[in-house]
């Protein structure tokens, strides 16, 4: 009776690990997942065959080459408009859609990467693509032209996986790996889901036979043996206790990974279906939004009381109002920014003259015990176009006839949001953008552009005074701004290795040479000599993010400027460019943060404070105020004005200094100053330029075609100049060309300098041509400083050691 109770336990066990491998493979086969709908029973026979489709004809129907395949499709928009027929394009992974076959031509309405999207079909002709949080529901005509598109979407997507493993690019126009798709992560919480309830029923299972052997032994232990035998059951019941309490013990931790791997799955199910609802509303609002904004434009536009175009107005006591103009159009998309802690802030009343013209007895400090000292002419600047030939001892040269105008821009249609809405938080370098919304000049060309005003630093070299100095200087460097105040094109980001010069050494007093030394982060070296007593020099970086509703352009980098005779070297950085009214209204552009400048050799400093545009502020748009202040931090000029007009500067000739009232607030200081005088006046711009990209008359002939210029010249860039000939199309095959070129160089030096890490050799890597990299004395940075060589290269025409990067 023993021997059939040992023989009945010995066939449990095989017999329960059989029914487990039988409850698992029940289990695997209910989990498999259904790619689509089971066909009905009228479908047609092609489309119930288990073999793969056939596929489309080389020249029948949409398709049109091996590689690409075109077509119409039924896309759904929204439950207002329903599913509305799109033209479809497939093309190197690449599903793009537009509302005609015309807009191929310039307008792109989405596009989506097949390499990680999931194709999945509802029915007989519905086809569902989905990217990260981009889906997109499609329908075809009839069944059989469904299964061409899913055939061609499936070779497509094969292919592309297959290249994006065979080729690393880290250009950073791709969407990051992070961004994983919705769809794929469905699937593997459902495969977990069926998992868990596989290792569910194997600790059922386990426990339920562990218990049936523990009860065997027991009656085995219970049975008359003789003892040899009763000593051996009993050591295999002490197996089967410690079998029992490691079995336990592994089902508590299986049951306690069920439960917290089960809360999770259904969090994350959870947080999946509220991302997608949460990206489906902000849509339909976004299209709410923007309808809303074309009535109100529609309902402004017809009523009288904006007839008048005036941005601001004097009232008679002095105060200066604002009229709400461009930069209104939305209350809620008005920004805040929080005041400098070094942006002190003060109030000035003009001082009688009279009081103040023949003795010194009654001044502050700050008038150094004269006022008759105040100088500067009544009309420092002249507005006139021919600048260079005033009497401040310029070279009357004959000026070389330059270009007044270039092609009108081509009015095609913009779409930025369908570009932008996928970039939010990328850096603007990294974004891969058509020539649609550049314009034909690259960024070193609109960096050389900051000399328009050049005339303001010939003036401060003929300066005894370094205050005064200061002053004309705080008026060039906010003279650079007034370019962008209609300019909301992006210029071209420059090759490595790309330069620009402009030669007006006899024409201006000054020649500039611009190169491009690196390109990630993207930074520009620029440097200018002048023979009428300065030289400029700085390295500027562009950090740039955007930010869903307005785009932040950050410029970093100092900007030196040195006078010959008196060595007076000032320093200072750019403000912060803001981008407003991405997504719906009219585009605009505002300036905002504080500048500080400094002259290292007297320590004079100038604070210059940009005011940020707020809709519920009366001061005018676009203010800009600052105080010059000697070594000691006293106060000798009051700079006011505006960014995009004038810059004014007044005397002070008595100060009484803030004081901190019993509310603990700190009263402003209040300066006596005496009448103005403008230093700088912005050049009116051309005729026409509305329709030339709004350029000035300087930069109408930044990109004419120049003689002798080095082989890497941006006048030579072939996007750029097919794009100022209004061959956009072109143009944007052209910059394609252009960038793979230059990401197939990245790659073989980033493959040197792997190979020569290996060798354990050292990699120079790239090294610019006409600077090199100094630690500067003044701000102890590492900065790139002119060579020199370049203008002797262009006057021998020795271009040998240029870089092919066109």
């Amino acid at each position: 009776m023993g021997k059939a109770a040992a023989a009945s336990l010995c066939g449990a066990v095989p017999r329960g690990l059989l029914s487990l491998l039988g409850a698992a493979a029940c289990l695997s086969r209910k989990a498999k997942p259904r790619l689509g709908p089971l066909p009905s029973a009228g479908s047609s026979s092609s489309a119930m065959s288990l073999g793969p489709p056939p596929p489309p004809p080389p020249c029948e129907g949409p398709a049109s080459a091996a590689d690409t395949y075109k077509g119409w499709l039924f896309k759904w928009t929204n439950y207002l408009k329903g599913y509305q027929r799109r033209w479809f394009v497939l093309s190197n992974g690449l599903l793009s859609y537009y509302r005609t076959q015309a807009e191929m031509a310039h307008t792109c309405r989405g596009t989506i990467n097949l390499s990680t999207a999931h194709i999945d079909t509802e029915d007989a002709c519905n086809i569902v693509l989905s990217n990260g949080g981009r889906t997109y529901h499609l329908k075809a005509a009839s069944e059989v032209e469904r299964q061409r598109w899913v055939t061609a979407l499936e070779l497509a997507k094969a292919k592309a996986i297959r290249m994006r493993h065979d080729q690393s690019d880290d250009s950073g126009d791709e969407e990051p790996a992070s961004q994983s798709d919705k769809s794929e992560l469905h699937g593997t919480l459902k495969n977990l889901s069926n998992k868990l309830e596989d290792l569910s029923t194997c600790n059922d299972l386990l426990a339920k036979h562990g218990a049936a052997l523990q009860r065997s032994l027991s009656e085995l232990e219970n049975l008359k043996l003789p003892a040899e035998s009763g000593e051996k059951i009993k050591a295999v019941n002490e197996r089967a206790t410690l079998f029992r309490i490691t079995s336990n013990a592994m089902i508590n931790a299986c049951r306690d990974f069920l439960e917290l791997a089960d809360t999770h799955s259904r969090k994350w199910q959870r947080v999946l279906q509220h991302e997608r609802e949460q990206r489906i509303r902000l849509e339909e609002t976004i299209e709410q939004l923007a309808k809303q904004h074309n009535h109100l434009e529609r309902a402004c536009r017809g009523a009288p009381s904006h007839a008048s175009n005036t941005s601001s107005h004097v009232s008679k006591g002095g105060s200066v109002q604002s009229v709400k103009g461009e930069a209104s159009d939305e209350d809620e998309e008005t920004e805040y920014f929080d005041a400098m802690e070094d942006a002190q802030a003060f109030i000035t009343v003009a001082a009688d003259p009279s009081k103040h013209r023949r003795t010194g007895s009654n001044l502050s400090r700050s008038s150094e015990g004269r006022a008759d000292d105040w100088n500067l002419e009544d009309s420092v600047f002249e507005s006139s176009s021919q600048s260079t030939l005033d009497s401040t001892g310029r070279d009357v040269a004959p000026r070389k006839k330059r270009r007044t105008r270039i092609p009108d821009k081509p009015n095609y249609s913009l779409n930025l949001w369908s570009i932008m809405k996928n970039c939010i938080g990328k850096e603007l370098s990294k974004i891969p953008m058509p020539v649609n919304f550049n314009e034909p000049l690259s960024m070193l060309q609109r960096l050389t552009e900051d000399l328009e005003y050049h005339e303001l630093l010939d003036k401060a070299a003929k300066c005894e005074s370094s205050a005064e100095q200061m002053c004309f200087v705080a008026a060039f460097s906010v003279s650079s701004y007034s370019t962008t105040v209609h300019r909301t094109a992006k210029p071209f980001n420059p090759l490595l290795g790309e330069t620009y010069e402009l030669d007006r050494l006899d024409e201006m007093g000054f020649r500039s040479l611009c190169e491009q030394v690196s390109h990630h982060p993207p930074a520009a070296a620029h440097h200018v000599y002048s023979k009428r007593g300065w030289t400029l020099w700085q390295e500027i970086t562009i950090a740039s993010k955007f930010r869903g509703k307005y785009l932040s352009i950050m410029p970093l980098g100092a900007i030196h400027l040195e006078f010959h005779s008196s060595g007076n070297h000032y320093v200072w950085r750019k403000v912060t460019s803001t981008v407003h009214n991405i997504i719906v209204g009219k585009l605009w552009i505002d300036q905002s943060g504080d500048i500080e400048i400094i002259n290292h050799k007297s320590k004079d400093k100038c604070q210059l404070k940009f005011t940020p545009y707020s809709y519920f502020s009366r001061d005018v748009p676009r203010k800009v105020t600052g105080v010059v202040s000697d070594v000691e931090g006293q106060a000798l000029y009051v700079m006011s004005g505006t960014w995009d007009e004038k810059m004014e500067c007044s005397k002070i000739v008595h100060s009484s200094h803030g004081s901190t009232s019993s509310e603990g607030k700190l009263s402003k200081t209040v300066y006596q100053t005496l009448s103005p005088k403008v230093l700088w006046k912005r050049y009116a711009l051309p005729e026409n330029a509305e329709n030339m990209y709004y350029f000035s008359s300087l930069a109408l002939t930044l990109n004419e075609p120049e003689e002798g210029t080095a082989p890497s010249d941006s006048r030579l860039r072939p996007d750029q100049r097919l794009m100022e000939n209004g061959k956009w199309d072109e143009a944007n095959v052209e910059k394609q060309r252009l960038e793979e070129k230059q990401r197939a160089v990245r790659r073989r030096r980033e493959a040197e300098a792997a190979e020569a890490l290996e060798e354990g050799k050292d990699y120079e890597g790239y090294v610019p041509l006409w600077f090199e990299r100094k630690v500067d004395p003044a701000t102890g940075e590492l900065i790139c400083l002119y060579k020199g060589g370049y203008w002797e290269a262009k006057e021998q025409q020795d271009w040998h050691s240029c870089p092919d990067i066109f």
